[in-house]
Parts: C-alpha cells; sequence; structure tokens
C-alpha cells in the first residue's frame, strides 16, 4: 500500500507530494487550498470579504494561490466558534469561479505558511559544507549545501522515508522523511541514496551520499515544510 501510494505521488510535484504527504487539519480560523480553490471561493464559504482574507494573508497575488498553502479565514486575535462557518478541514468548495479569477493551482513549490508552526521540531544539519543558497520563499524553497561528492547526508530529524528515487524533475535522486502530522524534510541531488521508502530511520542515520544529480554543481538540496508548506530550515537548524 505505501509503495502505491508513493508511486502515485512521485508523479507530482514535489510540493504537491510534500503537502499530500504533511495533509494532517489545520488550526482552527485556516482553511488549506485545494485544487480549483479561489480567494473569491474561499471567502464566501467563510463569510468573508475577498480583501479580508488578502490582508490577513499577505497575499501579494489573490490569482496565485497555491494547493497546500494554508490561509487564515477568520481575523488575527480570533478564533472561530463551534459550529460557525470557517472550516479547518479540507471539505471540499463549491461556490462558482469569479469571473477573470485564476484557480488554485497545483504548485511547482508551496508558499510558506502564514503563520510560525505552533510546535517546533529540533533538527540537526544534515551534512557538512558551505550553505552556497539561502532560502527565500520565492525562488528558492530550501538551502543548498555544496561540499565534496560522497559527503554523508544524514536525517536532520527522527522519521519515516516516504520518498526515495530520481522521478521528481529537478530533483535528481530524492529522499522525503515524515517526522510527524506537520513535519517533512526534502534530501535532493544525492550521488546514492542509502535507505528505501518505510525505512525508520533515527536522528544523524546516515541516509545517503552528496552528489549533483540533476544539478549543476555538487551540493544537497534540503528542504523543510510544515503542514506542505515550505519554510526556512535555517530557522531550526543550530547555529554552527
Amino acid at each position: 500500500m505505501l509503495r502505491k501510494t508513493i508511486t502515485r505521488l512521485a508523479c507530482l510535484p514535489l510540493a504537491a507530494v510534500l503537502a499530500a504527504c504533511g495533509s494532517a487539519p489545520v488550526a482552527p480560523g485556516y482553511y488549506r487550498v485545494e485544487q480549483g480553490d479561489t480567494v473569491t471561493k474561499i471567502a464566501r464559504v467563510h463569510r468573508q470579504s475577498v480583501q479580508s482574507i488578502v490582508r490577513w494573508n499577505n497575499l501579494p497575488n489573490p490569482d496565485s494561490i497555491e494547493v497546500g498553502q494554508t490561509l487564515r479565514v477568520v481575523p488575527p486575535g480570533t478564533t472561530p466558534a463551534a459550529g460557525g462557518p470557517a472550516r479547518t478541514g479540507n471539505a471540499p468548495v463549491t461556490a462558482a469561479t469569479a469571473p477573470g479569477e485564476a484557480p488554485a493551482r497545483t504548485p511547482a513549490a508551496s508558499t510558506a505558511p502564514t503563520s510560525a508552526p505552533a510546535t517546533g521540531i529540533a533538527l540537526i544539519w544534515p551534512t557538512q559544507g558551505t550553505v552556497v543558497r539561502t532560502f527565500n520563499g520565492a525562488n528558492s524553497k530550501g538551502i543548498d549545501i555544496a561540499n565534496a561528492a560522497g559527503t554523508p547526508v544524514v536525517a536532520a530529524a527522527p522519521g519515516t522515508i516516504v520518498y526515495a528515487g530520481n522521478g521528481l524533475r529537478g530533483y535528481g535522486n530524492l529522499l522525503i522523511v515524515k517526522h510527524n502530522a506537520d513535519f517533512l524534510t526534502a534530501y535532493a541531488h544525492n550521488r546514492a541514496l542509502l535507505v528505501k521508502e518505510g525505512d525508520r530511520v533515527t536522528q544523524g542515520q546516515k541516509i545517503a551520499e552528496m552528489g549533483d544529480t540533476d544539478n549543476d554543481r555538487v551540493a544537497l538540496h534540503f528542504e523543510l515544510r510544515y503542514g506542505g508548506s515550505s519554510i526556512d530550515p535555517s530557522r531550526y537548524l543550530p547555529t554552527r
């Protein structure tokens, strides 16, 4: 069953894989965007104005929300009353798309969550080397750490391997580790993968060797996801 699930997910962009693996219910007052959603649909279902949804979530472009993105749907500082309209699960939205508004698209990479995670995760550095690219939430959804080919890559936290392969374009030999209901990490461009799907790994366990598969230099591309959305892994890594 796990392998069938992973095979299906391998046909999706990385962000969709991560969102699917991290599909735990969102916090009260928030909604996780689904395929076909628009800001107008979400605002209508939650009985809010489009302007409020845009303002509460600092959306630079309300026509470009993405599947897996978490949006606040009640005013900051409040929680929805029991039985109220705010939805915290993934029930379908049936309202019609507003003219000229683009529906939510399956993303090439998820956007960052709109609020800091309520619970943290204790990470260690997944490899030794120099950080040659930092997270910016736009065209860089993680960090790149460069070193020599074959440098050990270790699990940043304990968890379960939910993807091991090279079927996701642009990531080369890739591992995805699910740590709990909220957090996932991804390790891309490896020369060799030393674990398989379904394996349990401990923090610090060697899981791969650094490489340059589907990349123009030898480096580990490391991503941290919360609820399917990318967040800056450097916030959770120890200072070194």
